[in-house]
């Protein structure tokens, strides 16, 4: 076997061939590797400079995350604040700014271990909420890291309902201060990252009050240590809130405030400001803060879900291809257990979900793209949609990617449960994300009031955005399909997609309706539907997702072989879909129970005919070894010698103080009595 040149992919290993049943995986590609991945980067020139900017981080020993899986949580912590200075230095070295091509593959490129990220969220904080006189002034400070910032919002007893927080901030005309306070214990603020032994400075989101009057919750910007020593200021008790299912390197914290006083100026007043006389002035369009939580949703979604995704599926399709156990036919050497239809069954939809919500995820930036243009010129029409759709795709993708995760783990058996896998680090960060920023069910009956409203609207023959049209369509009759190659043809399970999320909408209004003309009040009313209408939005986001990855693929070039393997991933995910709900599918007769089994039969020749690419596509991510970290998963496929490597390592091995104080009386004890 000719030995392959691993050098961009080797994790400073002795290890030199690919292991042969990997290097034969990708000698039978039915596509070009490369094109793919500059599909996925957007082009060519946008891989170089990811690369680029890879190579830059990965080389520079300050990054490296080589010792990460043996570290305490002081010593994770002090390594994150360690790499966030010095990528300051780093990126002027290299001549990239914010504003640059370059930089959003940086988070990336240190796969998220570096302190400082709710200092993004605090100078985008001021710069959405602030006057141009605040942005001014706090701008370049928080620029230049001469204060660190972080966002104070969620605390002990309210997360996602914003109203009712209850840390206070009551106007005091004659010093023309605020005075703010957290007047209980479920006041506390508890969560904001970089907050425990970090930031010198927080947005803090508190309710206002002027006269004794309440005005509800406003931004203001806090200092909570000196500048000279990092001591707690006046008023101020600050922490960390101990230890987490992961992100270790971030010092999530808690913070009091007792009498805390801030001047008039520090009240983020782009959208309100409070007159020296305690008059309550609004300005704007407070809009634009659902806006902020928009632009959120979305950066999270290819940060925080899609990179984790891909990453798991990577490492179990590799490791898959190595791993050999059990004999498919009597007399041959054991199979890979990638060649088992149960293990591609397992696998291959988490591959192709990971395509699909690539796809979701452009589409989604590109709507946000239209409807930032539209907000610069003062016009909000497209925010609710772009509020319902970031919401309800945050909350499936965040779902299904978590569940996916969590399969590709198990699909490695006792070896993903190592930490040393990378699959158990990428399983408890990407399960945060389905908390956070929203919690998914609050955020699909978000999508679903949307809903709701805009079917009332299409029955009324009035005008609705254009993702939700396909609600005005009335089209009863049943599934055209004739044969198993039916469904293999997106306009046939596209259908079967819209005649789902509208049934579901359809009905619920309907029971809405019924329940409210019967007596009940709206609220109860609503609340007794809840469970309908989370149901109707995860189908809504489910029809877009197929729709979408079926037009993108119907654009691709045919040449490369790119298009043809695109479009059997669109089929697997469209029909994983159906065959996992077969349900909702057949609950009105839509779809017969013949038509099942043709569905279930393409489904399974579907998991065949991509088995023969896994690899490819996978490879197509383009992670290198250091990125990935995971002794299963690297590009060589040596796994056996890697977790020996890298279980040498490990300070457990290193004699143990219980040796002496236990073991060693224990059986000496023992050795004296034989």
């Amino acid at each position: 076997m000719a030995l392959l040149d691993t050098s961009k992919h080797s994790q400073g290993s002795v290890l030199g061939s690919v292991n042969p049943d990997l290097a034969s995986e990708r000698q039978t590609a039915s596509f070009c590797v490369e094109r793919l991945t500059a599909l996925l980067d957007g082009g060519a020139e946008q891989t170089r400079i990811r690369r680029a900017v890879v190579e830059a981080i990965e080389s520079d020993p300050v990054f490296s995350r080589e010792n990460q899986y043996f570290q305490t949580q002081n010593e994770r912590y002090e390594a994150a604040v360690r790499k966030a200075v010095h990528l300051q230095k780093k990126m002027h070295e290299m001549g990239w700014t914010e504003n640059g091509p370059e930089y959003k593959y940086i988070y990336r490129a240190l796969s998220g271990d570096v302190a400082f990220l709710l200092h993004r969220v605090f100078m985008r904080s001021i710069s959405v909420l602030g006057s141009d006189k605040q942005v001014a002034k706090w701008i370049p400070l928080a620029t230049q890291l001469k204060l660190i910032g972080s966002y104070a919002q969620t605390e002990l007893g309210h997360g996602t309902y914003l109203q009712g927080l209850e840390t206070t901030a009551v106007f005091d005309t004659a010093t023309q201060e605020f005075i703010l306070n957290t007047p209980k214990i479920s006041a506390m603020k508890w969560w904001p990252g970089d907050m425990g032994r970090s930031a010198t400075h927080t947005v803090v989101f508190a309710q206002l009050y002027i006269h004794g009057k309440c005005y509800g919750i406003h931004p203001f910007i806090v200092q909570i240590r000196s500048l000279q020593d990092h001591s707690l200021c006046p008023g101020i008790t600050a922490g960390d809130i101990g230890p987490k299912m992961n992100f270790e390197h971030i010092d999530n914290g808690y913070l009091l405030l007792k009498n805390v006083r801030i001047p008039r100026e520090n009240m983020l007043s782009k959208f309100c400001e409070v007159r020296p006389d305690g008059t309550y002035v609004r300005q704007g369009s407070q809009q634009i803060n659902y806006f902020t939580m928009t632009t959120v949703r979305i950066s999270l979604i290819s940060d925080e879900v899609l990179i984790p995704f891909m990453k798991a599926c990577t490492i179990a399709i590799r490791y898959s291809v190595v791993r050999r156990q059990s004999k498919l036919k009597p007399g041959e050497q054991e199979a890979k257990i990638l060649d088992y239809q149960t293990q591609q069954e397992k696998l291959l939809p988490q591959l192709a979900a990971a395509y699909a919500f690539y796809f979701t995820n452009n589409y989604l930036q590109e709507l946000f793209n239209r409807g930032y243009a539209e907000i610069q010129r003062k016009n909000f029409d497209m925010l609710p949609e772009l509020h319902a759709l970031s919401s309800g795709f945050k909350a499936v993708i965040t779902q299904h990617s978590t569940a996916g995760v969590e399969i590709c783990l198990r699909a490695c058996g006792g070896h993903g449960y190592s930490l040393l896998s990378g699959l158990p680090s990428l399983y408890t960060k990407i399960l945060a994300s389905c908390i956070y920023e929203g919690e998914n069910t609050i955020l699909l009956l978000q999508t679903a009031r949307f809903l709701i409203k805009c079917f009332m609207a299409a029955s009324a023959g009035q005008p609705v955005p254009p993702s939700v049209t396909y609600l005005a369509a009335v089209k009863h009759g049943k599934c055209p399909a004739k044969n198993k190659l039916d469904f293999l043809s997106p306009d046939i399970y596209i259908e079967a997609y819209q005649h789902v999320a509208v049934r579901l909408t359809r009905n619920t209004a309907a029971k809405l309706q019924d329940l409210i003309q019967s007596g009940v009040k709206k609220h109860d009313a609503w609340n007794q539907c809840t469970v309908q209408l989370v149901q109707a939005a995860k189908a809504h986001c489910h029809y877009i997702a197929v729709k979408n990855f079926a037009e993108t693929v119907e654009k691709l070039e045919t040449k490369a072989g790119i298009q043809k393997i695109m479009k059997h991933l669109c089929d697997l995910f469209a029909l994983h879909g159906i065959f996992s709900n077969t349900g909702a599918f057949l609950h009105d007769g839509y779809t017969s129970a013949a038509q099942m089994d043709m569905v279930t039969a393409s489904y399974l020749d579907l998991l065949a005919v991509i088995r023969k690419d896994a690899v490819p596509l996978v490879d197509a991510f383009d992670f290198t070894d250091k990125c990935l970290n995971s002794a299963l998963g690297s590009y060589d496929g040596q796994v056996y010698q890697r977790l020996y490597e890298w279980a040498q390592r490990a300070p457990t091995n290193q004699m143990s103080p219980a040796y002496e104080r236990y073991l060693k009386p224990l059986l000496h004890n023992t050795l004296s009595k034989l």
